[in-house]
């Protein structure tokens, strides 16, 4: 069990008992390239995470271990800066974020490891900085409340490891409940938590086990066009500042005002916001095939209207959809590669498992990985 391996290399590594932190990674259900226009996101914490062990050492020195890849690193808390694709990028921009609100912060000694699927988009850097800001705090007796800890996460992710990040991610590691999803409003920043029962169905993530590098700048290219978009649609529509001001009715008007390469990405964000909200209320009512609908017309919109799916995603979602025991399915995150999520009935796992696997692999020539995940809670302090 990882908090048991952390607590006996740390012990080997610092000689001294350690204090034990846990952050999960997350899903999101449905909601995707919403958050930057101010949607809406329904995510969730899954047990799947990042384990910190720490102490506090007598010095201005930070001592950190990673357990995954038998690596160590230090620095000083008087004087450091990013080390850009560097997995101790995240603890010092936690660091600096607690530091940059007032905190003088003691050394410490962290050990850090994982049981995130790599390459999966579950965000693990998300998780680290969380658990690492949860640590940090508690060794040097700070209390920062939940969304205070989710905005340092999110700058610490933007300044110092250079990710134009949302909220998602951090927030959903924090507030993440059992058997529940997160309805996340990413304007005012404030969630409702929607009880969730898959009765004989369970969520399965299939890792498609690829990552195009074209993902960073159609990340880029999608913002820019939203952007756009809100500028252009501002002088029919004053009152508004993001596409979540755009309801679906309109679509037909907006249509006629935008350029035809704008217009699909619009049309996207805006469709999507909807989905989330009718999401919600079909899983708050236990309508799973109507959620299910929802998983499929969303990927349907991400792979023709964002653009921001592949050969390989497009197939898993397709396969999947096919199958009578498959309520939905959809890619998710930012696109490009990562993972397809799927709503399968609990008796036809294996089955499901084994078609897609070989048709996935005659097709790719890649084996896929499934990952089945549970709703779960998020980042607390261990016993």
């Amino acid at each position: 069990m990882m908090r048991t391996l952390l607590k006996t290399e740390f012990y080997k590594l610092f000689d001294q008992e350690p204090d034990l932190f846990f952050a999960p990674g997350r899903i999101n259900l449905i909601g995707e390239h919403t958050d930057y226009q101010e949607g809406l996101v329904l995510p969730a914490a899954i047990p799947h995470g990042i384990y910190i062990a720490i102490a506090p050492n007598d010095s201005s020195q930070v001592r950190l271990h990673s357990v995954d890849f038998q690596e160590e690193f230090a620095f000083d808390l008087n004087s450091f800066s990013p080390k850009v694709g560097h997995w101790a990028t995240y603890v010092m921009g936690m660091c600096s974020q607690l530091m940059q609100a007032g905190a003088k912060l003691r050394g410490f000694d962290m050990a850090i490891g994982g049981n995130i699927p790599v390459g999966a988009g579950l965000s693990s850097s998300a998780a680290l900085s969380v658990a690492s800001g949860l640590a940090i705090a508690s060794v040097n007796d700070l209390v920062p409340d939940k969304k205070t800890l989710a905005r340092y996460a999110q700058k610490s992710e933007q300044l110092f490891a250079g990710l134009n990040c949302g909220i998602m991610d951090p927030y959903a590691s924090i507030f993440g409940e059992s058997k529940s999803a997160i309805l996340l409003d990413c304007r005012d920043i404030n969630h409702d938590v929607i009880p969730i029962e898959l009765e004989d169905y369970q969520i399965i993530l299939v890792n498609s086990k690829v990552k195009h590098t074209l993902a960073e700048s159609a990340y880029n290219d999608r913002r820019a066009s939203c952007e756009e978009s809100v500028d252009v649609l501002k002088t029919s529509f004053p009152q508004i500042n993001t596409l979540r001001d755009l309801d679906p009715e309109l679509l037909p008007e907006i249509e006629s005002i935008l350029h035809p390469d704008l217009y699909p990405k619009a049309k996207h964000v805006i469709s999507e916001n909807a989905r989330v909200i009718q999401a919600a209320h079909a899983l708050g009512k236990g309508n799973l095939g109507y959620f299910g609908d929802l998983l499929n017309q969303s990927h349907k919109s991400l792979s023709e209207d964002y653009e921001v799916s592949c050969d390989e995603l497009d197939f898993l979602a397709s396969k999947a959809q096919e199958m009578e025991f498959v309520l939905g399915s959809r890619m998710m995150g930012g696109g490009f590669g990562g993972c397809t999520i799927n709503l399968v009935k609990s008796s036809e796992t294996i089955a499901f498992e084994k078609e897609i696997r070989a048709s996935y692999k005659d097709e790719f020539g890649i084996v896929p990985e499934f990952i089945p995940v549970e709703l779960s809670e998020g980042a607390k302090a261990l016993d």
